[in-house]
């Protein structure tokens, strides 16, 4: 009750504004995010945004409109349900003493309504406490399957980054690399988050949680080839385009798709036409794809 110690937050925008961090700092609110692309940081919410989710699929109708009528029973299910590790439900925790519950039987009454209701009342909370005894049963046999020993990385290691949850300019993210990088290590934060030195052009926060790391193995014949230098034209440094991917319209100036000789594709990057001096691969591109904006389409015959 009252102001919380500390905040554990995924990133929303609304938690990492100057407004909100300073909100906090001011009050004493101590605010900690969550690694990126990772909600198992946060894992004691999670689990119980999952419990909430399974009871409320149990019961929700099948217009989904009725979810919020069925919350109180949902917090008071939890709330009341007695936890593994602490041998306590939370509200004993807090309080001193468990919440009053549902008795096993009701007396008859006459009033029929009466009788049908509390019958209801008792067959929901059952089936309250069944779902959630299930779900808890569930997560923990996933949980411990997938359980294992956490690579340990040092600072300057390079690693693999995967591309789960990174845009990729490409057709089809089937068939994309699973894995980006390599990229140097900057510094280990706690035992499964680190931060990675990104290229600027992904604009994503460059933590991350030690599951969506590979190591890069080498050996005496493995070579990790460096992206190549810029070239000096005409006293400015450019890189080399490789190819022209793709064409587009953008608040009416005429864009391409570029990819980088020796680059990836998480490095594609879209170039206003007047920057891109490859008019060689442009009229490749044009060839390939007529109709494409900046085009001449061929007529129809």
């Amino acid at each position: 009750h009252g102001i919380p110690l500390g905040i554990v937050s995924d990133r929303g925008t609304q938690f990492v504004s100057r407004f909100w961090k300073g909100f906090c700092k001011n009050v004493g609110i101590d605010l900690s995010f969550s690694s990126a692309y990772h909600p198992q940081t946060n894992g004691a919410a999670e689990r119980a945004n999952q419990n909430i989710e399974k009871y409320l699929r149990c019961f929700i109708s099948e217009q989904q409109d009725n979810w919020s009528d069925l919350l109180p029973w949902a917090e008071y299910a939890l709330n009341s349900a007695v936890s593994e590790s602490t041998g306590h439900s939370p509200f004993f925790t807090v309080y001193g003493f468990d919440p009053p519950v549902l008795p096993a039987t009701f007396p008859d009454t006459t009033i029929p309504a009466l009788d049908e209701h509390l019958a209801s009342l008792k067959e929901t909370w059952g089936r309250v406490k069944q779902a959630l005894e299930e779900s808890s049963a569930i997560q923990k046999t996933k949980a411990d399957r997938h359980r294992r020993q956490a690579p340990v990385y040092q600072v300057g290691d390079r690693v693999w980054l995967s591309s789960r949850n990174i845009k990729l300019l490409v057709p089809s993210m089937k068939l994309a690399p699973r894995y980006i990088g390599p990229y140097r290590i900057l510094r280990r934060l706690n035992p499964v988050s680190y931060a990675l030195a990104l290229p600027p052009h992904i604009r994503i926060h460059n933590v991350f949680h030690v599951s969506l790391l590979k190591p890069l193995l080498c050996n005496r014949y493995t070579k990790v080839r460096a992206p190549p230098p810029p070239v000096s034209v005409e006293g400015e440094e450019e890189f080399e385009v490789e190819a022209i991917l793709d064409a587009r319209m953008s608040r009416g100036v005429l864009q391409y798709l570029v990819d980088w000789v020796g680059y990836g594709p998480e490095d594609r990057s879209w170039l206003p036409a007047t920057e891109v001096h490859a008019p060689r691969l442009v009229r490749a591109f044009y060839l390939a794809h007529p109709r494409a904006p900046g085009g001449h389409p061929v007529a129809a015959r």
